[in-house]
Formats: C-alpha cells, sequence, structure tokens
C-alpha cells in the first residue's frame, strides 16, 4: 500500500469532517483491519457524541480539513448580509444542493445555505423539511465560526444571529 502525504494534523486538533462538521482529534493509533495495519485519526464530535476513526493517509481526501482562518470567517458572515438568492427550481433539487452545500464542509457554501433559507418573522412559514436543512446549516456555522474564533457556541449563535438580523432590517 502506498504511502501518501501525511496531513498536518494531530492530538487536540479541531477539524472539520464535511459531512459531520467540526470534530477534535484525540488521538492517532493503529488498528489491524483485513490483516493490513492502518493508522487512524481518532475524531470525537462531542456534541453528537459521536466518534470517528479515519485513515491518515484518506484524511485530506476525504475532505477532512483545518478550521476556517479568520478571512474565511469573515467572508461567510459577509455572505450572510447579502440577499437570498432562491432558485425557482423544484424544492426537491433545491433540497438535494443545500444538503450538498451543507455536506461540503465548505464554511462559505454553508453559510449561503442559511442566508438563502434564513425567514425573518414577517415571511412566510418555513417547511418541515426546509427547516431541518435550515438548523443543520446554521448549527455547522455557528460551530465552526465558535472554534475557528475561540468563542463559545452561544456567543458565535448570537454573532450570526445578528448578522441576519441587521441583513433583514
Amino acid at each position: 500500500m502506498s504511502k501518501a502525504k501525511k496531513p498536518e494534523f494531530s492530538p487536540n486538533d479541531y477539524v472539520v469532517y464535511p459531512a459531520h462538521g467540526v470534530g477534535q482529534i484525540v488521538s492517532v493509533e493503529e488498528q489491524e483491519i483485513a490483516g493490513i495495519t492502518l493508522e487512524l485519526f481518532v475524531v470525537s464530535f462531542e456534541k453528537d457524541k459521536m466518534t470517528l476513526r479515519v485513515p491518515t493517509h484518506k484524511a485530506t481526501e476525504i475532505g477532512m480539513r483545518s478550521l476556517s482562518s479568520p478571512d474565511v470567517v469573515n467572508k461567510a458572515m459577509t455572505t450572510l448580509k447579502g440577499k437570498a438568492k432562491v432558485k425557482r427550481a423544484m424544492w426537491s433539487r433545491r433540497a438535494q444542493e443545500y444538503e450538498q452545500k451543507i455536506n461540503s464542509g465548505d464554511l462559505i457554501a454553508i453559510a449561503e445555505v442559511v442566508r438563502d433559507l434564513h425567514r425573518s418573522d414577517d415571511q412566510r412559514e418555513q417547511s418541515y423539511s426546509e427547516r431541518q436543512l435550515y438548523e443543520a446549516a446554521l448549527e455547522r456555522l455557528t460551530r465552526e465560526v465558535a472554534a475557528a474564533s475561540d468563542w463559545d457556541e452561544a456567543d458565535a449563535a448570537k454573532k450570526v444571529d445578528d448578522v441576519l438580523v441587521s441583513r433583514a432590517a
């Protein structure tokens, strides 16, 4: 088995796993699977009470990455201030696109979903599936903003909410 370039992650680092959001590398361990010894990152997702083992040589290929830089966080906040871009496609197609953006792990794409699905109090009610997607995107966004900015999640949620409310005003 060829050894790919080792990712630059180490224990106690916070990372973003595309399908699950922000997690913390607890350790690096070796495990024998089907007779092959693999080196694995053990990533803990506190909030979801979940632990994930990711082969070290596949981590970047899968899309695992470090937390966003302050620049990217600022870009995401700026994206939130923009005007919602709602396509006139069928909801099922749009929902699929939103789901892909959320699972891409790209903070700006997630911010776009939050921006597009955010409803102010005077707008029509969201459907159940719309609200589920919105809440999933909002949670991913606030978790990463909190981890990247060294805030707690409540502060990050308030900051994101302030940006969304100021946009609506």
